[in-house]
């Protein structure tokens, strides 16, 4: 639980740390993302000398092609973060991870056929007027926090089909955008319009630093989903949004707003009704095989 706590924490402070990039790009801070996690990774693995898995997978087409679709709804997803974060929407980001567990109901519907039970039916329907009511409310579709939760809901599909660790998946699905991320970095170094290396150490530290804070929540996740029930997982997960909404609100000063009020509360009733169905589901017994 430490470790799966850990990382939501992570997940949870990530404002606080992308708010320092705000003077860079969010299309720059993606091509830095994906280098710097693809170089740590990299070390991780050389330490651990773990490199075997790696020949395997290259001569898998199938499995080549699968991560390289979780690859492009990874980057999609961190380059929506990373711009609602630099242009002070971290509210509207919250929401898209407090709705991501009923995005994984809905496409578990859709794509698996799975049958949901009666209060994940309920849990869905309050969800969607709970977005319902905040594209009243605002005058507009709430289109980042729609498409964090589909990319990481797609995405979260994609692993699950995917033979691979949490380490070793992040290192094919970065090794396989790091070309583009690359060409286009030398790409703006050659215009002159690269942001890196920066006047001041401390954005080029920033910068860098992104390898190992996606990476480290990541492996701290793996570790911890491991060793825990997925009720216990699937309450957890919700500290990731809460602190964002907390940082974003009383850290640094975004506004809440009273009309964003009743279709936050309809979300957060519809997440509570599909806890409580999760958890009476972990207590019935195991019918025996």
């Amino acid at each position: 639980m430490w470790y799966a706590s850990a990382a939501y924490v992570c997940w949870g402070l990530f404002p606080l740390y992308f708010r320092a990039l705000a003077d860079v790009p969010a299309s720059e801070v993606l091509v830095h993302r994906i280098v710097w996690s693809l170089v740590f990774v990299a070390l991780l693995l050389g330490l651990r000398r773990q490199w075997r898995w790696l020949g395997e997978a290259l001569r898998q087409p199938r499995l080549v092609g699968s991560v390289a679709v979780s690859a492009l709804l990874l980057s999609t997803n961190w380059l929506t973060y990373i711009w609602a974060i630099t242009h002070g929407q971290i509210v509207e980001a919250s929401l898209g991870y407090f709705i991501t567990p009923l995005v994984n109901v809905g496409l578990g519907v859709a794509v698996l056929r799975e049958r949901p039970r009666a209060m994940q039916w309920a849990a869905l329907a309050l969800a969607s007027a709970g977005v319902a009511g905040l594209t009243l409310a605002t005058g507009r579709l709430p289109w980042i926090a729609l498409v964090l939760a589909a990319s990481f809901g797609l995405y979260g599909l994609m692993r699950k089909t995917a033979p691979l660790g949490a380490l070793e998946g992040l290192a094919l699905e970065t090794l396989l955008l790091a070309p583009f991320a690359l060409g286009t970095a030398a790409l703006w170094m050659l215009q002159g319009t690269s942001h890196f290396p920066a006047p001041t150490l401390a954005t080029n530290l920033w910068l860098i630093g992104v390898g190992p804070v996606t990476a480290v929540p990541l492996l701290l996740f793996a570790a911890g989903a491991r060793r825990v029930t997925m009720t216990t997982l699937g309450l957890l997960q919700y500290i990731g949004p809460s602190l964002q909404l907390l940082v974003g609100v009383g850290l640094l000063g975004e506004r809440f707003g009273a009309e964003r009020l009743p279709g936050f509360v309809l979300i957060w009733l519809a997440l509570a009704t599909y806890s409580v169905d999760g958890l009476r589901q972990a207590r019935r017994p195991v019918a025996p095989a």
